[in-house]
């Protein structure tokens, strides 16, 4: 599903990965992320996508909203686990969203 953001100006943290063959614990990890996400002052919204390139981008109110999600616990013992199990690589990118536009087909 494509997150409704509010008009631009916005943050974009564009999170892509690739996975090691570990998948323990992986799932349930994902799913308390997603959740604990969403419970965040600032956070705007989420698009996923898996194939051999995990790609997720979410999107934030501003710099101080994803310093607070970058900084809580639960998020660090993820990215801990993440780093020694579940993926062989992954690069973080944030950036500002200046304009935005959207097509609909009726």
């Amino acid at each position: 599903m494509i997150s409704n953001t509010p008009p631009p100006p916005y943050y974009a943290v564009i999170f892509s990965s690739v996975r090691t063959s570990d998948t323990d614990g992986y799932a349930e990890t994902n799913v308390l992320m997603n959740k604990l996400a969403l419970q965040q002052d600032g956070f705007l919204g989420m698009e996923s996508g898996q194939s051999e390139l995990g790609i997720t981008v979410s999107y934030w109110r501003d710099l101080k909203s994803i310093k607070h999600w970058k900084d809580d616990l639960d998020h660090q013992d993820a990215q801990i686990k993440g780093q020694k199990n579940w993926y062989s690589h992954y690069k973080v990118r944030i950036a500002k969203v200046e304009r935005d536009y959207t097509f609909i087909k009726k």
